[in-house]
């Protein structure tokens, strides 16, 4: 039946609101932030516990606006560190709309996996979705019974296989998570894409290009702080000087290499990433310096900015 004549038509719902991914160490958690966002607003590496701060993506979609929040993982603290980022992710799950559950497609349900979806009946306001990660390496019936043990950990709200590095089915997750959240105008600007700082995402991708090869022991004991950014209008230029702080000499030794060999590549490997950011030619200036047991030390952990 046609509507009557000036009759308008109604307007298409709007939706906005907050997610947050969980899961294990390398599920993917931060990779599926990136590509869901267009960019990289969270760093990435192999060692658990990498993402320390409750970090925000926006993904603007055509019916909603869907905000990420890329939390520190669910994990047993050792340290006080350990506990303030568990008090990041509580504080975040208690007030996110969806939870993403991760599952990584090639590796089998484990203790971890259980304890965290125990740990979901904690934030009973948020809608529960599972997502099986990394479905493009593995095969598709590794990929369907995945699946199928996913489905039966509890009753969620939609269960969605995706690849986030080869952008499998992206736009089916970014359409369920869309659907579940509270109607709304959009919450940020349309041109914005997080909410960091862009001293916070610099130190950031210091601190990614300096875990990388390093020992299993050094990530937890690795922080940046920044001294001074200055633009130099003259030679279009940005001189950033930052501090990498560790918790003994002998990381100190480990995180400058032999010669200043390995500090020199992380300088150059964080210059190619935020060169693009800023937008201008990078002069980084790095120190590295000990600020002992920080990860235990109240004082030291404001201070670094825990």
């Amino acid at each position: 039946m046609s509507s009557p004549k000036g009759a308008s038509k109604p307007s298409p719902i709007h939706r906005a609101g907050f997610v947050s991914f969980v899961g294990r160490p390398n599920v993917g958690k931060s990779t599926l932030t990136n590509a869901l966002v267009g960019e990289k607003v969270a760093i990435t590496s192999s060692k658990p516990q990498t993402t320390r701060r409750a970090i925000r993506g926006i993904v603007h979609a055509a019916d909603g606006q869907l905000i990420i929040v890329d939390t520190p993982g669910i994990h047993r603290p050792r340290t006080l560190l350990g506990q303030r980022l568990n008090d990041v992710v509580t504080a975040t799950l208690g007030d996110v709309d969806v939870i993403g559950m991760c599952f990584p497609a090639n590796e089998r349900i484990g203790p971890g996996d259980r304890f965290i979806n125990e740990s979901l009946n904690d934030f009973p306001r948020a809608k529960k979705v599972a997502i099986v990660t990394k479905i493009d390496a593995t095969s598709r019936p590794a990929v369907a019974q995945q699946l199928l043990a996913v489905s039966e950990l509890r009753d969620w709200e939609a269960i969605v296989p995706v690849s986030a590095t080869s952008r499998i089915q992206l736009d089916v997750l970014l359409k369920e998570l869309v659907a579940l959240l509270p109607e709304s105008p959009s919450l940020y600007p349309d041109e914005q894409r997080t909410d960091e700082t862009l001293e916070a995402r610099i130190s950031e991708l210091i601190r990614e290009a300096a875990l990388e090869g390093v020992s299993d022991e050094l990530p937890h004991s690795l922080a940046v702080t920044i001294d001074d950014m200055v633009e130099r209008d003259d030679k279009d230029l940005v001189e950033i000087y930052a501090n990498l702080w560790v918790e003994r000499d002998s990381q100190k030794g480990i995180v400058i290499g032999h010669g200043g060999e390995r500090l020199q590549d992380v300088g150059a490997r964080a210059r190619a990433q935020i060169e693009p950011l800023v937008g201008k030619q990078v002069f980084l200036s790095l120190r590295v310096k000990v600020a002992r047991e920080w990860q235990r030390d109240p004082k030291q952990l404001g201070r670094l900015g825990f």
